[in-house]
């Protein structure tokens, strides 16, 4: 039965290029052949709960802006009621963009309990509601996740808290919400630490709470062993924001802490282009390096204001940056288990429901445009080549020797002088390289 919340839009057509019509896809066609495999098979789209169905429009300064009848009090004043009503407008919404995942925090789905035991309860009725909503349309669970931050228990942490009851209360979240997961298919588990850090170190130990960080996530792999659950780990990095000192500041920190505590092989990175701006990085960068490290699992696709220097989680609307991306992910091999989440929401004054749907279709094509882009880049090689050639000295036998362990500083230094080695410098040709890229944007 269709709740009517978006009116008789049950489904997004796609029209092509010369389309004007808002409801409707521009670039995103599920089917169109790329690189060999299908559209929707590469970009692997999935909407969020969290930004869509749980934030009201609130900011610091003004509370909801978004009349939703879902809220608690606006349909009745009965939590798991409004919860499940929620779940139907979330399905109708996925369903009517035709995107083949989803993805949620525990505390999006399932209403605020007393205590562990209420939530856990909470959470596996709404689990049964999901199933079944889940069978009705076909929809999958590109991955589950714990809310370990927006409760006042978590505020000096979850895993790296100095109270370790706070700590245990984390690690049984993760249990019920990996077990979720898991009974719902989940080709993903992701851990985002939103408040693993620090403020001061006036009253932190950091060493400290790394090692309780690293039992912890040691703690979900050893779990996700035993109950059989095949999808991947995921740690999504993020500087400063909310707290000071992070300690998943980027790609790189996380692959040193994984490392460490002998994770890198069992831990992938979910990387968002917002969090990769904040820590002053490109998105293509950080992809590039988890790629380069073994570690690229998925991304969660928005986009920052570039003048604000915060995580204003907006909607992608910018085809050069997708199509370095995607380029970056389609050299990387492309998603496995991991894919596109639309980890955006609507600017507070965007209170239509059909802003909701509207969002999503700009992004979609967004993301379709630069997948396109970055596979026409790829099978022009030019860039490819280019690279390729920059680094050609490094495959003669002799080159292969500095790196391979077989020469010594002395004897670098001997060959230089024997060979009278008088190197000039090359251009990096970077201006050109842009305008390559802008050949296919």
């Amino acid at each position: 039965m269709n709740t009517g919340f978006f009116g008789d839009i049950t489904s997004i057509p796609f029209e092509g290029e010369q389309s004007t019509n808002p409801l409707a896809f521009r670039h995103y066609n599920p089917d169109e052949m790329v690189a060999g495999k299908r559209m929707e098979d590469h970009l692997r789209f999935a909407v969020c709960y969290w930004h869509n169905f749980a934030w009201p429009g609130s900011d610091p300064f003004g509370g909801l802006t978004f009349e939703r009848p879902w809220f608690d009090g606006t349909n009745n004043n009965d939590p798991m009621t409004n919860a499940k009503l929620k779940a139907d407008i979330a399905f109708e919404m996925f369903s009517a963009l035709g995107v083949p995942y989803y993805c949620f925090h525990d505390a999006d789905v399932r209403p605020e309990g007393s205590n562990f035991k209420e939530n856990t309860a909470n959470l596996n009725e709404i689990v049964d509601y999901l199933e079944q909503k889940m069978a009705d349309t076909g929809l999958k669970l590109l991955w589950g996740t714990a809310n370990l931050f927006s409760h006042r228990r978590f505020m000096a942490g979850a895993a790296t808290n100095p109270n370790p009851d706070i700590f245990a209360f984390a690690a049984a979240t993760v249990k019920t919400c990996i077990d979720a997961t898991h009974r719902l298919g989940g080709e993903n588990y992701v851990l985002w630490g939103g408040r693993e850090g620090y403020e001061t170190l006036l009253n932190t130990r950091p060493g400290k709470e790394l090692d309780q960080l690293g039992r912890f996530l040691n703690m979900v792999v050893e779990y996700k062993h035993k109950i059989g659950f095949k999808g991947t780990i995921l740690v999504e990095p993020k500087p400063q924001e909310p707290t000071k000192h992070q300690y998943d500041y980027d790609v790189a920190t996380v692959y040193g802490f994984l490392k460490r505590h002998g994770l890198e092989n069992e831990v992938k990175m979910n990387i968002e282009q917002g969090h990769a701006i904040l820590a002053g990085h490109t998105f293509e960068h950080e992809l590039a390096l988890a790629a380069d490290l073994g570690i690229f699992g998925s991304i969660d696709m928005n986009r920052n204001d570039y003048q604000s220097g915060w995580d204003t989680d907006q909607f992608p609307n910018n085809v050069p940056e997708m199509a370095l991306a995607y380029y970056q992910i389609l050299k990387a091999g492309g998603f496995t288990t991991g894919g596109t989440n639309f980890d955006a929401k609507l600017r507070r004054q965007s209170i239509e429901p059909d802003d909701l749907l509207i969002a999503h279709i700009g992004g979609m094509d967004c993301c379709a445009r630069g997948l396109k882009a970055a596979a026409a880049i790829i099978e022009d090689g030019t860039l490819d080549n280019f690279v390729d050639d920059r680094y050609s000295g490094w495959t003669t036998a002799e080159n292969k020797k500095m790196l391979d362990g077989e020469m010594t500083l002395s004897d670098i230094a001997d060959r230089v002088e024997r060979d009278d080695v008088n190197p000039q410098p090359v251009s990096g040709r970077q201006e050109y390289l842009e305008n390559i890229i802008n050949r296919f944007v």
